[in-house]
């Protein structure tokens, strides 16, 4: 006699359609646990629509993790060692940091929808089945978790408005790392239910198998256009504090492309830096020091005698808002060479401002080096404002707004 493994009886009744149907539907209460069969009952609690959402979900959390790195990175560049930001293109940062983003503010609405659709799992019953099962239920805690705190603590980092004690740009990357390691575990788990719902031949099997029962409201397909549209909606509307070709659409962006002193943006103003007092002051020198054969000392008067260079280049923000203007002043290579500084020397440019997280920032070589990396004196043909920088400020292509250091009193060689 040969053994066969045992089918279970729902198995072989879903095998014959209708009745496996009905089946389903009489057995409702041993997937739900402790809760009624109409517990969940909206046609919406769809596989197949978990699937199509996660999807877009997971392409919007790679590309803010992918380019949040970059971000970080610029931000903090000792923490990568040999590794270092190019200066070129140009563009490049504005980019990565503007999709970052709003890839992020597309991927709420997202989340949200994608939760309503799949909560009911949370109470499927029994809550585990074997070990791979309770390490895929384990990683939804920092998943949705983790997932929930990085898109709206973010959200409130556009605005600029920080409710918590701590330490937002540590604590948002290092959750990062979590989320990603728990969106992988979870990929793994459910990459079979993945395949078997999505693509031509998934679509079919998943219609034949359960196909959308009549009702009212929303369809799936309708809700999948509503969430498109939502997500359409708030990256058009916010989008514009990065591409000024849709500025005039961004009624929801904290930041417009135009706003400011000069038609540039600022984040923190000479009065905020608390250097009113010091930017005025007719003893203000530009030093150039450290690992020099020679070290110099500028005036105000002094730096507009040096030849002077102009470049178009973009201030971009982490908040996600970037604005493109016309800079003028002294490159900064035309000083290094005055100082008989190395070639292959970084330089830590600092401001006047007393205190802040970046009152320093440091220039690698690729930077320290380009033709349009300036110490700026004038913005768009004008003397710079005090909330610009005044009276000279570090102007570089492709580096975030934090490190691009206004007030600038000195240039050391490293």
């Amino acid at each position: 006699m040969v053994l066969r493994p045992r089918r279970s009886l729902s198995e072989t009744l879903l095998k014959e359609g209708a009745i496996g149907e009905a089946l389903e539907r009489e057995l409702g209460h041993l997937r739900t646990g402790p809760f009624d069969e109409d517990a969940f009952p909206s046609r919406l609690h769809d596989e197949r629509l978990a699937s199509l959402l996660g999807i877009a979900l997971g392409v919007c959390f790679m590309t803010c993790f992918a380019t949040g790195l970059v971000s970080h990175f610029a931000q903090d560049p000792w923490e990568i060692g040999i590794l270092s930001m190019p200066a070129a293109p140009a563009w490049l940062y504005r980019v990565t940091q503007g999709l970052h983003v709003a890839t992020g503010i597309a991927a709420i609405p997202l989340l949200l929808v994608k939760l309503w659709v799949v909560y009911p799992k949370f109470f499927t019953w029994p809550p585990v089945r074997d070990p791979a099962h309770a390490l895929a239920r384990l990683s939804l805690v920092p998943l949705v978790a983790g997932s929930i705190f990085q898109l709206f603590s973010g959200l409130l980092n556009t605005a600029r408005w920080y409710p918590w004690e701590f330490a937002f740009t540590a604590t948002h990357y290092w959750t990062s790392w979590i989320v990603m390691g728990a969106l992988l575990v979870h990929i793994g788990a459910q990459l079979s239910i993945v395949r078997r719902n999505v693509g031509r031949t998934g679509k079919a099997r998943s219609a034949a198998v359960s196909p959308e029962p009549p009702g009212d409201g929303l369809s799936r397909r309708g809700l999948l256009t509503a969430t498109a549209a939502a997500v359409g909606a708030v990256t058009l509307t916010t989008v514009g504090q990065t591409v000024r070709p849709l500025k005039g659409l961004a009624v929801l962006a904290p930041r417009l492309p135009d706003s400011g002193p000069q038609g540039v943006p600022v984040n923190k103003s000479a009065v905020g830096a608390r250097v009113t007092d010091l930017i005025r002051d007719p003893a203000y020198r530009l030093t150039v020091g450290g690992r020099v054969q020679r070290e110099l000392s500028f005036t105000l008067e002094e730096l507009r005698a040096l030849p002077q260079h102009e470049a178009d280049l973009a201030i971009t923000c982490v908040e996600g808002w970037s604005s493109g203007a016309r800079w003028s002043g002294v490159r900064v290579r035309d000083l290094l060479d005055r100082a008989g500084a190395s070639p292959d020397a970084e330089v830590l440019v600092t401001s006047m401002q007393p205190r802040g997280a970046y009152r320093q920032s440091e220039l690698n070589v690729p930077h320290a080096r380009h033709a349009d990396t300036l110490l700026a004196l004038r913005l768009n043909g004008e003397e710079l404002h005090p909330d610009h920088g005044f009276p000279c400020r570090l102007i570089a292509p492709n580096r975030p707004g934090v490190q691009q250091t206004k007030w600038v009193t000195s240039l050391e060689v490293l």
